[in-house]
């Protein structure tokens, strides 16, 4: 009886707890907030900071800091535009290359951006890496870290909360915000589920745009992802996390004209 009572009211708690997506209007859990999830995060980028070297490369630092400070000021005139700044409330900017041959970037809550040297022979170019920091920060801007993090504490925590996690568990929390942004994995940028990659593709291709980058060089570079992963065929997609090669291709064709009203070099 204790344990339905429990079940009833973590569901209950998960209808209750929900928030619309900024842009595109998508409900998502929401069980933890804007603030702890910053907290979080905040604490992990340090970590993982004092646990990797970063870049000597000063040319290609420069050129991250750069791309990241251009999409950054894209995003804020976004949110500004569409009277949703209060959505960047504790951002706290920051964007590092790190020495590292993985194939990976990822943007935590509050624009704390990390790109993987690894990942710029695919990306080729300072527009290559527009398409990716776009689309990992755009995951930060969708508060996708804060959806999956809320799924977990729903389905493996009982509904508790992330500071209550945090205070009893503080290594699974650390594990959780890690394994949240796929920090570690080759390919990081496929951590996401189908849902939230295509938002992310959707937002970082305005964003890109925005900044003053050809939102067009995004197909290529997936293509060139695609390639950077072995051209694996993987599971069928409705049995994948992630959209297929041909999906992702197709939504951003689809969703090309839209982003090019945002660029104004074409």
């Amino acid at each position: 009886m204790y344990k339905k009572i429990v079940a009833f009211a973590v569901a209950a708690v998960m209808m209750v707890a929900c928030t619309t997506v900024p842009i595109t209007g998508r409900r998502q859990l929401s069980l933890v907030s804007d603030a702890e999830m910053q907290q979080q995060s905040y604490a992990a980028y340090r970590q993982f900071l004092s646990e990797h070297q970063l870049s000597r490369d000063a040319q290609a630092t420069a050129m991250v800091k750069r791309v990241g400070k251009r999409i950054q000021q894209a995003v804020e005139q976004y949110m500004a535009a569409n009277n949703m700044q209060d959505e960047l409330a504790g951002f706290d900017w920051e964007f590092n290359l790190v020495q590292d041959d993985q194939i990976n970037a990822f943007a935590m809550a509050g624009g704390k951006t990390v790109v993987y040297s690894g990942l710029l022979p695919v990306a080729q170019n300072e527009t290559g890496l527009a398409v990716v920091m776009g689309h990992e920060i755009a995951h930060a801007i969708a508060k996708h870290g804060n959806e999956r993090m809320s799924q977990a504490l729903a389905q493996q925590f009982g509904g508790q909360t992330l500071s209550a996690l945090a205070g009893s568990q503080p290594g699974v929390t650390s594990n959780l915000i890690m394994s949240v942004y796929g920090v570690g994995s080759q390919l990081g940028l496929l951590k996401y589920g189908r849902n939230q990659e295509s938002e992310a593709d959707k937002l970082g291709l305005v964003f890109m745009a925005m900044a003053g980058y050809d939102p067009r060089e995004a197909i290529p570079f997936w293509q060139r992802m695609e390639q950077a992963s072995g051209g694996q065929q993987g599971p069928p997609e409705f049995l994948s996390t992630h959209p297929s090669a041909g999906t992702r291709q197709s939504t951003l064709r689809d969703y090309m004209p839209e982003a090019l009203k945002y660029y104004k070099g074409n």
